[in-house]
């Protein structure tokens, strides 16, 4: 996979892939996430008209022109309160949904597709925000809380879809691997988090380890989906094996439509004899050699994955309103605490 070199940084030119192993400590999508850590909620509260061209955007002008119609319309009657929103926070209070439809991406992450109340509604969810999950074991006394960033497009109607990891000793993605159709789920939101408008930073870049890529995808898709927002994207994403890639079809589809503003960085723990990419873990070479320069005015970097993770590149946050400080590789590497977010 392509990288930045520093000269990209202004030119955004592809280069050859770095094929040395990065070695740093940290546990990359092997391990539950302790409450409501940061691997999961996700960024705050913006328009959302803006993510529905889907199939559409990359199939032709005519296409891509219908579908940009029919997102103006839907944001439209949002706006106007014509289109019903499944979740719309305050004391609304949980919503049961029914699962419909269950994928299976890959040896542990199942698609988990919910039905809306209503087939004309859509979330309600902004870019970028979350929604939180809730199950009460027979034998226990609380019920278990956690939060997950839906993969579909925030214009879409009838339906959210979930992309759930399923972690050795984790409570609720045990839970919901374990979900037939036809059964119910709590789920209330959005959760709002770090807010998101059209050309808000020049240039962000998303550091991300397994199912940390949730929310991570949903503002690159409404970067990419919004032909007013120009924003350039640097993406670098660790996992185990290549088959832990998540929404890896999907990511090089926009690498390949926007190369001069979108590149994707994959790093492996354990690669297969013919990856070509970075091998080990994500650490602070790679980093120093992708990233922006924290000298550049106007970025912003956002990071999500498994507490192991978290703790080697900014630090954890304290809890889900208290970014906490900035420790780690960022901060070594002369980032600020007000250039960097925390999932």
């Amino acid at each position: 996979m392509s990288l930045f070199v520093a000269s990209t940084r202004s030119a955004f030119r592809a280069v050859a892939p770095i094929k040395r192993s990065f070695q740093t400590r940290r546990a990359y999508a092997t391990q539950p996430s302790q409450g409501g850590s940061s691997s999961t909620i996700l960024l705050g509260a913006a328009a959302v008209g803006i993510a529905g061209a889907g199939a559409y955007f990359f199939s032709g002008s005519g296409a891509a022109k219908k579908a940009e119609a029919s997102v103006k319309e839907v944001t439209e009657k949002l706006t106007l309160g014509e289109i019903k929103k499944a979740f719309v926070g305050g004391d609304q209070g949980w919503v049961s949904l029914k699962l419909e439809e269950v994928e299976l991406v890959n040896h542990n992450t199942k698609r988990l597709r919910f039905r809306l109340p209503e087939d004309d509604m859509v979330s309600g969810l902004n870019v970028a925000s979350a929604v939180l999950t809730k199950f009460k074991p027979l034998d226990a006394e609380k019920a278990v809380l956690r939060p997950y960033t839906p993969i579909n497009d925030e214009s879409a109607q009838g339906y959210i879809d979930l992309l759930v990891k399923k972690y050795e000793g984790g409570p609720m993605s045990t839970y919901l691997h374990d979900m037939a159709p036809g059964q119910r789920l709590d789920i209330k939101g959005p959760l709002p988090k770090y807010p998101w408008e059209a050309n808000k930073h020049k240039h962000i870049a998303l550091v991300a380890g397994g199912t940390g890529i949730t929310p991570m995808y949903q503002l690159i898709r409404a970067i990419f989906n919004n032909p007013d927002d120009k924003t350039k994207v640097t993406l670098v994403f660790g996992n185990v094996s290549e088959e832990d890639i998540l929404l890896k079809n999907e990511l090089a589809t926009l690498e390949n439509h926007y190369p001069q503003r979108f590149r994707a960085f994959y790093v492996l723990d354990t690669p297969p004899k013919q990856w070509t990419g970075a091998k080990g873990y994500i650490n602070k070479d790679l980093l120093k050699t992708v990233l922006p320069e924290p000298k550049n005015e106007d970025i912003k970097v956002f990071v999500c994955g498994p507490p192991g993770m978290m703790t080697s590149i900014s630090g954890n946050k304290k809890s889900p309103r208290d970014q906490g400080e900035l420790s780690g590789i960022l901060k070594e590497l002369g980032y600020s605490a007000d250039q960097v977010y925390k999932f």
